[in-house]
């Protein structure tokens, strides 16, 4: 893995070196001419503020979503997962995780979706991405996912879109430390200090955006 309203969900299933045998052969990748800035596993400064851009994107939309139904208290972030078809389990997988981990947002899979997943082959790896103008998506790649347990990389990417920074040199228990414990750390599950850190963010429906949600943590 990089060392990168209402509720998502998905499921948390075996890791994809399991259970993808070979790379399709007709691959997506990410969208061909889009002006979508990448986040890369170096940890920077420009990673940080590309996901931090992602999820106030993400934040955007849901409230959008919530001014048309007031007095929600559960956010309902939806996302298209039909452009990573070699990913859907561990996509099922991964927002199932989320949603039975926090109470204040869901995600789930549908149309009009806030974000999208794509799949292909990139030296970056796999990493979240935003145009700046509210459209974001989460890009898998076929390399690392077969490095890496596929589902911890999948949540991992999406616990960018709830509002977590990267945390490279925190241990395997820590689900943002991403691939920084290496390939034998297959924990797909956000501790106790992630889960009520995205239950603040969307507490009460949604609460004011936070400037330092993607403060590097020390």
């Amino acid at each position: 893995m990089k060392p990168s309203t209402m509720v998502l969900s998905a499921v948390l299933g075996l890791g994809l070196a399991a259970t993808m045998t070979a790379v399709p052969a007709s691959a997506a990748t990410a969208p061909q001419g889009s002006q979508y800035t990448q986040s890369s596993y170096a940890g920077s400064a420009t990673e940080e503020a590309n996901n931090k851009a992602f999820f106030d994107a993400v934040m955007k939309s849901a409230k959008a979503k919530q001014a048309a139904s007031p007095g929600l208290r559960v956010v309902t972030v939806t996302y298209d997962a039909s452009r990573a078809p070699s990913f859907a389990q561990e996509i099922a997988n991964s927002a199932q995780i989320w949603n039975s981990s926090v109470r204040n947002i869901q995600l789930r899979a549908g149309s009009n979706a806030d974000f999208r997943y794509y799949e292909g082959n990139d030296s970056r790896g796999s990493y979240a991405s935003t145009d700046g103008h509210g459209r974001g998506y989460i890009f898998l790649d076929y390399q690392q996912n077969e490095q890496y347990d596929s589902t911890r990389v999948t949540a991992h990417e999406t616990g960018h879109v709830l509002g977590l920074p990267d945390h490279y040199s925190g241990p395997c228990s820590e689900l943002m430390s991403g691939g920084g414990p290496g390939p034998s750390c297959t924990n797909p599950y956000p501790n106790s200090a992630e889960r009520s850190r995205v239950n603040q963010l969307w507490a009460n429906g949604l609460k004011s955006l936070d400037r330092d949600v993607f403060a590097k943590v020390r």
